[in-house]
């Protein structure tokens, strides 16, 4: 019998005077597991440090309405409206059903595909973000995933817009075939358009950053940033260490290691990880930050920021 589970926490919600899903205001997860150390961490402790554990550090992996509501100024976002594209291009069956994949994601994440953009002002500078996290089937690059990025693109190129890049991703989503690695070499033409143009393109590396996306557009930024300990490669440590029959040093494939090497230019907290944009695209930029306002600190999801808007 699991005591927490049948026990500690009825009589916890007892105390709150919550009936927990669905019947009253008590959350159905109070507290949260660190993946890294174990620590068991209150929600709301959580929350309120930017979803990083505040006993060894660890950078929970979070979605896209946190990445807008952590780095654009407080209510001046909109998010683009993500293109249609067909859901199932090569009608492929595996152990399960690619199309019934495809709505299970949607269904739990909310979100029609791993990738969402957003324009708006990052200390009064226009910005474009792109988020590719990792819970829609693992950040994969499929058709929708390249298609959405390639339009926010070109947006930020005719608004004249610098680009921000947050990335998770296992790699291209093999349900799509070539489909899906058509994708890379889109995404690297869109790139190469945005810098002609005169335009910084920062890439910031989140945990895991893999396969065809970490060896295209996502290691093609003017600025390379990583959050701590995210886990940065092309394939797998133990694929590489079964290859070469060799011991890998510690913390391979790492932010801090990558760094050490020269493929990263900072790894930067979450924290700071707003104001360090900043100043990196007002420099870049060739524009002063404003004085008279006072940077704000990054607001929980949900509290006034923007919503959907039709892409011009």
């Amino acid at each position: 019998m699991n005591w927490i589970t049948n026990i500690v926490r009825p009589r916890i919600k007892g105390l709150m005077g919550g009936k927990g899903k669905g019947g009253g205001d008590t959350p159905e997860n109070l507290w949260k597991k660190c993946p890294s150390c174990g620590e068991m961490v209150f929600h709301r402790d959580l929350v309120a440090n930017l979803n990083v554990c505040p006993s060894c550090g660890h950078h929970m992996r979070i979605g896209p309405a946190e990445r807008f509501a952590y780095t654009f100024d407080p209510g001046s976002f909109t998010e683009l409206v993500p293109p249609s594209v067909p859901a199932d291009p090569l009608r492929f069956k595996g152990e399960k059903k690619y199309s019934e994949e495809i709505k299970s994601a949607r269904a739990k994440t909310g979100r029609p595909e791993a990738f969402t953009a957003a324009r708006g002002t990052l200390d009064g500078l226009p910005v474009m973000i792109g988020v590719q996290p990792f819970d829609f089937l693992g950040g994969s690059l499929g058709l929708g995933v390249g298609e959405a990025l390639v339009e926010s693109l070109q947006i930020a190129i005719k608004e004249k817009r610098p680009y921000i890049l947050f990335v998770a991703s296992g790699g291209a989503r093999m349900q799509e075939g070539i489909l899906s690695l058509m994708q890379m070499p889109r995404a690297t033409i869109c790139v190469d358009m945005l810098k002609e143009a005169g335009l910084p393109y920062i890439v910031v590396l989140t945990d895991p950053t893999f396969g065809g996306v970490s060896a295209s557009y996502a290691m093609l930024g003017d600025i390379q940033i990583a959050e701590p300990g995210a886990q940065i490669g092309f394939t797998g440590a133990r694929v590489i260490a079964q290859t070469i029959r060799e011991k890998l040093p510690d913390g391979f494939q790492r932010a801090e290691y990558l760094l050490e090497h020269g493929m990263l230019d900072m790894v930067t907290h979450r924290k700071e990880m707003r104001s360090t944009l900043s100043r990196v695209l007002h420099i870049l930029m060739k524009q002063e930050k404003p004085r008279s306002k006072v940077l704000s600190m990054p607001r929980r999801p949900g509290s006034g920021n923007g919503g959907a808007a039709a892409i011009p």
